[in-house]
């Protein structure tokens, strides 16, 4: 499974580079719920600050929702501050007193901890300088995923873990590995997406959780030693609930690559080659066979590793 990704989040490289149109409904929309759903955090500061200086008019009301949405996130973490802060206090006079308790020492482990945590975060929401995390996702985030629809390439955003239509929402915690779609079971649990609704993430490298030579889980960062981005294929859904739409999707994985199977890993995301594009994103339910096919052909560049920082 494809534990976490840099992706292409900003609109605008697929736009330049694959002719894409932008749906800044979708966009508004899924910014909008983010916000009113406590989940700022799963837009990539890199798809936020795509939107900071509008390209034209359609791009404004976006703009301004991304500073609304981060000055809401800095004062909830500047009252998430003062909180740990007081904890911390509390707990520090406790500990320097004649009668420490465990209580206390855990107090003030936690809050050193959520300050930390609060203080980084609120450096990043303020920094303008790129760094390659911004554009990093992990299962429940949100990345732009070209689609076909109106006979052109669309981009949207997508929450990274497919919730099918007319499934629960409670589907989500059931089923917590549906950020990923095995090959072998594209015809299985996939049918009603596979040959149906089709997308592609641009990635530009991608990380794995696999057992340490101590057995400790460690993180491993693979990247194509060519450095040419990589075409996820992936399969998407809408969900529609009371009051709700929500666009998810999946990866499409299948056995790994030998060096990352070398590496410890078992699965490797699928990297289709930039002229089975418009097949892919297009998909015959009566030519199954043609889209297998186009799995098959994917592009096999050598994946080079590294212990993640």
């Amino acid at each position: 499974m494809c534990f976490s990704a840099q992706v292409w989040a900003a609109y605008d490289k697929f736009v330049r580079v694959h002719g894409a149109i932008m749906d800044i409904k979708a966009f508004h929309r899924t910014f909008i719920a983010a916000r009113e759903a406590g989940h700022w955090n799963r837009l990539p500061k890199a798809m936020r600050d795509a939107f900071r200086t509008p390209a034209d008019a359609s791009g404004f009301a976006l703009a301004r929702l991304v500073a609304e949405g981060d000055r809401a996130q800095l004062a909830a973490l500047d009252a998430e501050l003062v909180t740990q802060r007081e904890r911390l206090a509390r707990a520090e006079t406790v500990l320097a007193g004649g009668r420490p308790t465990k209580k206390a020492a855990e107090d003030r482990r936690i809050a050193a901890r959520r300050i930390e945590a609060a203080e980084r975060r609120r450096a990043d929401l303020q920094r303008r300088e790129p760094d390659p995390d911004d554009a990093r996702i992990y299962p429940g985030s949100y990345a732009p995923v070209m689609v076909w629809e109106g006979g052109c390439r669309v981009v949207r955003p997508m929450r990274y873990q497919c919730r099918p239509a007319g499934r629960p929402a409670s589907w989500d915690q059931r089923y917590p590995g549906t950020y990923n779609a095995r090959r072998d079971n594209l015809e299985g649990a996939w049918k009603a997406q596979f040959g149906h609704t089709h997308g592609l993430i641009v990635v530009e490298t991608f990380y794995e959780n696999v057992p340490g030579p101590d057995g400790r889980n460690r993180v491993l960062q693979f990247t194509p030693r060519d450095r040419e981005p990589m075409l996820v294929a992936c399969l998407w859904s809408r969900w529609d609930g009371p009051g709700e739409t929500l666009l998810s999707f999946a990866a499409i994985t299948d056995e790994p690559e030998p060096e990352v199977a070398a590496a410890g890993h078992d699965r490797t995301i699928v990297n289709i080659r930039p002229e089975h594009i418009d097949a892919w994103l297009r998909p015959d339910p009566a030519r199954l066979d043609a889209l297998y096919a186009i799995l098959d052909d994917r592009r096999h560049p050598y994946y080079e590793h590294r212990i993640a920082a």
